[in-house]
This record gives structure tokens, C-alpha cells and sequence, in this order.
């Protein structure tokens, strides 16, 4: 298993870096925008361009593996190995000019991530997290923030497409921007989790987001020394279709649950 991972670090890691400088090389150009969806998603012709430069790389080295892909979905054989691509993670931002987008492609196995890399594509920055191996930033190592340098949290919110702008979510993100310092919606999820991951953020709200830019980022933060469990504090693990997370350094972490758990309270008879 070893060798394969090495060997898909590399792959993954050029993978990345080709459809990152691809998507900002267009960047500053007219972009042929389509809509996805009914829920105001977009997609790009650099999504689908960035998404062929990724899968054929993948699909060359790793022919026998499966592969979910955001644009293109399912591909290949179920077994033990699966790759999670989204070759344009912040499309909304890159269709609006705004210069936070990346690139997030994770490796799974039996369904437990075991490989992220993340790149953001317009500063250059390539994340990489192998489990148990730890989280590098351009080859430096990444480490979640600790301590209380601040009394109130700085913290990132990340939903769901399908997550309307009422109800229970719209009460709960209420609650932490009444209750911290920031929170940061940046529509961009890979770029926030590589935030948390080299410290620039104090913690994470997610709710009920999966997609294929989750677990590259979850593994991030976790190699990072991040603490990344659900609403009620125990650990994520696996894949989740519905997840509801928290993360953030671990000396955090009962702060950051107990005001969630305030702010679902407030919430509470309100949809989901």
C-alpha cells in the first residue's frame, strides 16, 4: 500500500497543479458560465476542462480504482479504492471574478480518506495530508492554532448547496456571527479547511455539506492536529451523506460545540 500512495501523492499533487494554473490562466478572460441545478449553482467551461486534465491523469496511473468526480459523477469499478475530484472548488467565486478557487482531490479507501491534496490555484499554495503522516503546505509543515489568543473565535461557515437561507441553519449561523469575532462564508470549501489547517482560522462550522471537496479538507485539518467531530462532539470518521461538523484545535473544541449547540437551540421547531 505504501508504494501506492507514494505514487498517488505524485500523481494527485501534478494532478492538482496542472488544473489549478489551467483555471488561472483563464481567470482574467470572458468565461462561458452555465447554470447547475435549481438551487443558483453554476458551472464554468474550466470546470469541465480542469475536471479532463485531473481524470486523465487519474485515470491513466489508476485504472482499476473508482472515481466520483463533481461535474462528470460516478466512473469506473467499486472496490477497495475511490478518488474524490472537484477541479473547481469556488466556482461561484472564479465565475464573478473573485480569486478564491482551488482544487481538491482526495483518495479513500474502504471508504476512510487516506490522501488529500488541495491547491489553491490563484496564490499557488499545494496542501497535502496522508493519514497519519501529518499536513505540509508548499513541503512545511501545517499546525492547527492553539492557545487563546483571542476571546472571541474567528471561524468559517460552509453549507450545503440545498441549505436554504432560513430555518434552523440561517438561526444557527446567526448565533455564532452574534457570538464571535467572524465567520467567514466563503463559498470555497477546500480554501477554508487549508485556513484552519495553517492556522488562520479558529474553528469550522459545517452543516449538511458533503460533496467532493469535504474529505480532502477534513483529513487536512485532522493531520494538522485539528479535532473534527459532529454536532455532538464525537469524532468524524468515514464518509457521512448528511454531515453535520465542528472543527477547530483541539483546547477549542468545548467552546466551539457548546456554542453551536446555543445556536440549535435557537433554532429549534425551525426547519432544516
Amino acid at each position: 500500500m505504501q508504494e501506492l500512495l507514494k505514487k498517488a501523492r505524485e500523481v494527485a499533487a501534478e494532478a492538482a497543479e496542472a488544473a489549478g494554473r489551467l483555471a488561472k490562466e483563464y481567470f482574467d478572460q470572458e468565461k462561458e458560465i452555465l447554470a447547475k441545478g435549481s438551487e443558483g449553482d453554476l458551472v464554468t467551461a474550466v470546470d469541465l476542462l480542469a475536471e479532463r486534465e485531473i481524470l486523465s491523469r487519474l485515470n491513466a496511473a489508476f485504472p482499476e480504482h473508482q472515481v466520483r468526480s463533481e461535474e462528470s459523477g460516478w466512473s469506473g469499478v467499486e472496490g477497495d479504492w475511490l478518488w474524490l475530484v472537484d477541479p473547481l472548488d469556488g466556482t461561484n467565486n472564479y465565475a464573478i471574478g473573485l480569486a478564491a478557487y482551488g482544487v481538491s482531490i482526495t483518495l479513500l479507501y474502504r471508504k476512510e480518506p487516506v490522501l488529500g491534496v488541495i491547491y489553491d490555484s490563484h496564490l499557488g499554495n499545494l496542501y497535502v495530508a496522508e493519514r497519519g503522516k501529518g499536513a505540509t503546505m508548499n513541503g512545511l509543515p501545517l499546525t492547527a492554532k492553539t492557545g487563546r489568543p483571542t476571546p472571541k473565535l474567528t471561524l468559517a461557515w460552509i453549507q450545503g448547496h440545498h441549505v436554504g437561507r432560513r430555518g434552523r441553519a440561517a438561526a444557527l449561523k446567526r448565533h455564532l456571527e452574534e457570538n464571535s469575532k467572524r465567520v467567514l462564508p466563503l463559498w470555497a470549501p477546500a480554501l477554508q479547511w487549508s485556513m484552519l489547517a495553517r492556522g488562520d482560522l479558529d474553528g469550522i462550522v459545517l452543516y449538511n455539506s458533503e460533496g467532493d471537496d469535504l474529505y480532502a479538507g477534513v483529513l487536512l485539518a485532522k493531520e494538522a492536529g485539528a479535532a473534527v467531530t459532529d454536532f455532538e462532539g464525537l469524532p468524524f470518521e468515514g464518509m457521512n451523506p448528511e454531515p453535520y461538523l465542528v472543527a477547530c484545535a483541539p483546547d477549542r473544541l468545548e467552546e466551539l460545540l457548546e456554542l453551536v449547540r446555543r445556536g440549535m437551540e435557537a433554532g429549534r421547531g425551525l426547519p432544516h
